[in-house]
């Protein structure tokens, strides 16, 4: 991008300030400057008026399945367990797969998340690799991706009805992680739990002995990927920090023991709540066959009233949790992911500002890029967008593609208001 200024509107920095008036001055793919108020000069700039508007960093989704089939205007009711997982007799290999993965990723830039962590490919192929290498290499429109493994199970009955020998143990939980960091993966990703959708009572099975979980986390850092599980029963959650993972998902019934060894890694470690497919499970689910009591049996309801009771816990010892819901099911599709902000406040008890950082310093820092990524400050990469009114008095607003009037990322427009006639000044 040219030397821009966007002027006139809020500025939201992602450093956890209220939105003030100022100003953001862009250079290629850099934010150069940012200043209160308005000048009245921008010397051989290009001004962009975004009056009743607020420029803010781009989103960052932390729990991203863009190998899930359903996305907004592509709804696929073959792939919503346990009501039906049709999909799975369907695969059509890699070539389709991509497909539709790219077509995924764009759909979630529309939305304003200009960065994706991943949190498990769908199917053991290396759709996300790929994904990752064209994003970057300017050939599909996305966001910049980091790509994770599908996610291991250790039961040793694969899906099919196959048994792998020697599935289980610390040889071959070591040999998944550098098999998969081998294949170009940023992440491995591991089922810690079990969970109610795949068997009565799974989120309280902790599926992992310690000599395993510490293995994984060995030739994780051997190998030098990261690791991310999914982690509802206390026992999982207390194996994450333990052995080393940095990404742990859902927490949902973690105890006292679980949260003390989550506040002693704050620093280090994220948890990613995904209140977005359980709320639709709940609440918006019957259209595709999830009815009260299948969100029930589910383990949906238990789900819901679990993050509400140790989330505002997890918020009052500082232990960074990020929006991202497990978005890709009928009910939940891709494209909708901002919705799990509202959710964060309205269920997990956070204040807007605070959710606002957690989808943007605070998902810098997950990508491993919070130096660059993630603020409006002075050279940190201009992903941005300039949002309709003030996102910190109603996050609601980020929900509304109308709403966002630019997405910019590296430096670039992915859009732009057609109407803009932006003028430079003397």
């Amino acid at each position: 991008m040219e030397r821009t200024v966007f002027t006139g509107g809020l500025v939201f920095d992602g450093s956890g300030a209220e939105p003030v008036p100022g100003e953001v001055v862009v250079d290629g793919e850099r934010v150069v400057e940012v200043r209160p108020g308005r000048s009245e000069e921008h010397p051989g700039a290009r001004v962009i008026r975004v009056d009743g508007c607020t420029v803010m960093p781009g989103l960052v989704e932390s729990h991203a399945h863009l190998t899930f089939p359903s996305a907004v205007g592509h709804i696929d009711p073959s792939f919503n367990p346990p009501v039906d997982v049709g999909f799975f007799q369907n695969v059509r290999g890699m070539e389709t797969e991509l497909a539709r993965a790219e077509r995924n990723a764009g759909i979630l830039l529309d939305a304003g998340f200009t960065s994706a962590y991943s949190a498990g490919s769908l199917l053991p192929m290396p759709t996300e690799v790929v994904l990752r290498d064209r994003i970057r290499a300017g050939q599909v429109r996305g966001p910049r991706l980091l790509a994770a493994s599908a996610e291991r199970d250790n039961h040793p009955v694969r899906p099919g009805g196959h048994v792998v020998a020697d599935w289980q143990g610390p040889d071959s939980c070591r040999a998944y992680v550098r098999e998969h960091a081998e294949q170009g993966y940023d992440s491995v990703k591991f089922l810690l739990s079990n969970d109610d959708v795949f068997t009565p009572g799974g989120s309280q099975m902790t599926q992992y002995t310690w000599e395993e979980a510490r293995a994984a986390g060995e030739q994780a850092r051997e190998s030098g990927v990261w690791l991310n599980c999914h982690a509802q029963s206390a026992e999982s959650v207390k194996l994450a920090v333990r052995a080393g993972f940095r990404s742990i998902y859902h927490c949902t019934y973690a105890d006292d023991e679980a949260l003390d060894l989550l506040e002693s890694v704050k620093d280090d470690v994220f948890v990613s709540p995904a209140p977005g497919i359980i709320y639709a499970n709940v609440h918006e689910g019957e259209e595709y066959g999830i009815d009260r009591a299948t969100a029930e049996r589910m383990g949906s309801v238990a789900a819901l009233e679990g993050m509400a009771a140790i989330y505002p816990e997890i918020r009052k010892r500082g232990i960074r949790a990020l929006p991202g819901g497990d978005y890709g099911f009928p009910n939940n599709p891709i494209g909708r992911n901002a919705r799990d902000l509202q959710l964060f406040v309205e269920v997990l008890g956070y204040g807007p500002v605070e959710v606002l950082t957690a989808a943007t310093r605070h998902g810098g820092e997950l990508m491993g890029m919070g130096d660059e990524l993630g603020l409006l400050a002075p050279g940190y990469l201009a992903d941005l967008l300039v949002v309709r009114g003030n996102p910190a008095e109603d996050v609601r607003l980020l929900q509304d593609p109308d709403n966002l009037l630019w997405i910019v990322q590296d430096g670039r427009a992915h859009k732009q208001p057609q109407a803009a006639h932006p003028h430079a000044a003397a």
